[in-house]
């Protein structure tokens, strides 16, 4: 049966949600549709779960046909390959938000795909799929503690939109994307233009009345839905509770202690180790291949309670530190003499190694999306090698997590870089993680800072960035906020808020919250603890490096823009590219050139400078326009019995009539000329019909003594000389320039 339910989602725009059309063999299928926009959601999970899994084995996959919007796929195969960023970053909001709503003890394999089967490139798909995927859990089988939907929330203008389309969102100061249930907020992320920690507050609330509507939406479809209203009944799990009250009488109070002294990662992870290792000999040898699953289950609950606890009863952190504490912090710049730009940022156990490198704009990335097409100028990329972590693990291409910090990064920093007239290069930053026990990602926006600076790229604003922490008692009401966590904190907490930005406001954030009934009111403290530790940790790194260099160093590329008339584009280029490729080549540059409504845009880099002022003279030659009496040093390309064909700028010959050549008879043009000669010139006449070109060599000669012109008789010129008593009549030849 077809089940259809439709929704406003303000200003007329409606979106409706179908289930029972497609895909039925899926445990759950929806299609998800606003104006042109259709996502197809499906989701599958396995009946039962691998022995010894103690863990969600859930999988996101977003995917967008290139059919969907009449396109075809570029590159070789002509069809969708592996995903794009985009798609990567549009699967990890959906995989962030789901997760934490599935039962703990459930731990089948589980596989949801979002599929993008009709586009508008108006109406972005990015905002619905974590509703589509959602809806196709909501109304499956499978245990799930949803529904949950996500909204695109943005200010334009000052107002605050629910899902606006791509025009609007080109005016936005924020665009944030926000998940949420019925009653709580689960993930954010998104940028901002320096907003205050208030306005982020009401985007919050904004985008959390519009996702209750889509909440109700899917409750109510689950009426109609038999499979929705009988989830599926499964055991994931063996337990033994006799065991598990044995672990937690027997650890408890070891995982305390350890817990309430300060250690580093290193030590504090070997205690915790060695806690179980020793519970493991107390169990008769045969019997512990059987229950060291259950054990390491049990024991992870202890420590998770043990650890929270010695917080909130302590108000002390694992590493000694108080609540609002930030790390030590020590900072470098210029650490890579080769590089454009480098920087270290260490802040306790998290280091990031950053670099700058400035390119041209044939260094811009090309993006080829479904819905999003065009290049980008700023390229900020994060690795993270395993041994930032003292582990061996093999190395493979980049992960989701490494482009996922990345672009939370690249957010935080893009808002403030300086124009394009003012800084014309394609900018890429490399954060590449040395050491890590929490919040590498913004080590890699600090880091990244201080090597855009000590690029020279002057910044509007430097940025820093946070990652706070929470963590709750819903029993007794008591709650810690934790500012700059450790990798045990954010394992073990309830939220995990990155906030980054200038010293006037925020420019990027990304939270995941863990718990429910977290407040408005706790969230608004937890901002501005975060605004007090960004502003301390922006205050290290102006110490280090207060403001850009005045000038790049002096092996960066200096770029020269100069515009040249759009009918001059062609010249410039050459057939086939010829005439610029050479250019390049002679002059070692590199030369791109764009096309606006008025004209064209020539940008010649080079690190050295007369090869850029090389390259300007030959460009200004081509596009230079020939002016009568002007005087121009050109080459003789051909020569005919009436004349030479001189090339006085790139393309543009005129006539050196044998008459012109001299105040004497010249019987024989190759008397005083060879082809591939340079000879100077005057510019006598631009003919008005043909553009045909008359020059004069005699014109810059000194008249001889008593030289008298004769004025021209039909259309030929003559001249007497005096001392010879006799007349030259040169005839003024008709003639069309050599092909």
């Amino acid at each position: 049966m077809i089940v259809t339910k439709t929704f406003d989602i303000g200003d007329g725009r409606q979106v409706t949600i179908e289930t029972g059309k497609l895909a039925k063999q899926a445990d759950g299928s929806v299609v998800v549709k606003m104006g042109n926009t259709m996502l197809l959601a499906t989701v599958c999970s396995k009946k039962e779960a691998v022995e010894g899994t103690d863990f969600m084995p859930l999988s996101v996959e977003y995917q967008e046909k290139y059919a969907a919007v009449g396109r075809f796929p570029g590159g070789f195969f002509k069809r969708e390959a592996r995903p794009s960023n985009y798609e990567i970053l549009i699967a990890r909001l959906v995989d962030r938000a789901l997760r934490p709503l599935f039962p703990d003890d459930y731990h089948a394999e589980t596989q949801v795909l979002v599929t993008l089967i009709s586009g508008d490139k108006n109406e972005l798909p990015d905002a619905l799929a974590g509703l589509a995927a959602s809806a196709a859990l909501t109304l499956s089988d499978i245990p799930f503690h949803g529904p949950i939907s996500e909204v695109r929330v943005a200010r334009i203008d000052g107002k605050y939109c629910i899902n606006p389309t791509a025009s609007e969102l080109e005016n936005a100061d924020l665009d944030l994307i926000v998940a949420a249930s019925m009653d709580n907020i689960m993930m954010v992320e998104g940028e901002m233009n320096e907003v205050q920690e208030a306005d982020l507050l009401e985007a919050l609330k904004t985008a959390h009345a519009a996702i209750k509507i889509q909440c109700q939406a899917q409750l109510d479809m689950v009426k109609d839905v038999e499979k929705a209203q009988n989830k599926r009944e499964y055991c994931h799990e063996t337990n033994d509770e006799e065991l598990k009250e044995r672990v937690r009488r027997e650890t408890y109070d070891k995982v305390v202690a350890i817990a309430s002294r300060t250690t580093t990662k290193q030590e504090r992870t070997e205690a915790f180790e060695q806690i179980v290792a020793d519970f493991m000999e107390t169990i008769p040898e045969e019997e512990r291949e059987e229950k060291a699953p259950m054990v390491d289950r049990y024991y992870h609950e202890v420590e998770w309670e043990a650890v929270r606890n010695v917080v909130l009863d302590t108000r002390i952190r694992l590493d000694g530190r108080q609540l609002d504490q930030i790390r030590p912090i020590w900072c470098e710049v210029d650490y890579l003499p080769s590089a454009h730009g480098s920087a270290i940022f260490t802040r306790g156990e998290t280091q990031s190694l950053s670099t700058c490198t400035l390119g041209t704009k044939m260094d811009e990335q090309i993006i080829d999306g479904a819905i999003i097409e065009g290049t980008c100028d700023f390229l900020l990329h994060y690795n993270f090698p395993p041994f930032a972590t003292g582990e061996v693990k093999p190395i493979r291409s980049t992960g989701r997590r490494e482009i996922g910090h990345g672009n939370l990064a690249m957010r935080a920093i893009k808002p403030m870089l300086p124009s394009k007239d003012d800084c014309p290069y394609t900018i890429r930053v490399v954060s590449d993680i040395l050491e890590s026990n929490g919040s590498s990602s913004m080590a890699t926006v600090c880091a990244g800072t201080m090597a855009l600076l000590d690029a020279g790229v002057k910044l509007k604003k430097p940025v820093s960035g946070i990652a706070m922490g929470m963590i709750s008692d819903s029993a007794t009401g008591r709650y810690a906020i934790l500012s700059d966590i450790l990798g045990d904190e954010d394992h073990l907490g309830d939220m995990d808020f990155k906030v980054c930005g200038s010293a006037d406001g925020i420019t990027a954030c990304q939270m995941d919250i863990k718990v429910e009934g977290l407040s408005y009111e706790v969230l608004a403290e937890a901002l501005e603890q975060a605004r007090k530790g960004r502003l301390y940790i922006l205050s290290k790194l102006t110490e280090t490096i207060p403001q850009a260099r005045e000038d790049y160093k002096p092996f960066v590329p200096r770029i020269v823009k100069m515009t040249i008339p759009k009918d001059f584009i062609g010249a410039v280029i050459g057939p086939g590219g010829k005439v610029i490729q050479e250019m390049q080549k002679e002059t070692n540059t590199i030369i791109t050139i764009t096309e606006d409504d008025t004209a064209g845009i020539v940008e010649i880099a080079s690190a050295d400078k007369a090869s850029i002022d090389a390259a300007v003279a030959r460009i200004k030659a081509i596009v230079a326009v020939p002016e009568v009496g002007e005087i121009y040093h050109g080459q003789v390309k051909s020569i005919l019995s009436f004349g030479a064909f001189v090339e006085i700028l790139p393309g543009k010959d005129g006539l050196l009539h044998v008459s012109e050549l001299d105040y004497k008879r010249v019987e024989n043009v190759e008397d005083v000329l060879k082809v591939g000669d340079y000879v100077d010139v005057k510019l006598l006449e631009i003919d008005e019909k043909t553009g045909k070109l008359r020059l004069s060599r005699r014109a810059l000669m000194e008249k001889p003594e008593g030289w008298v012109e004769e004025e021209p008789r039909n259309n030929h010129s003559g001249n007497r000389h005096k001392d010879h008593g006799h007349k030259h009549a040169h005839r003024n030849h008709d003639h069309k320039k050599e092909e």
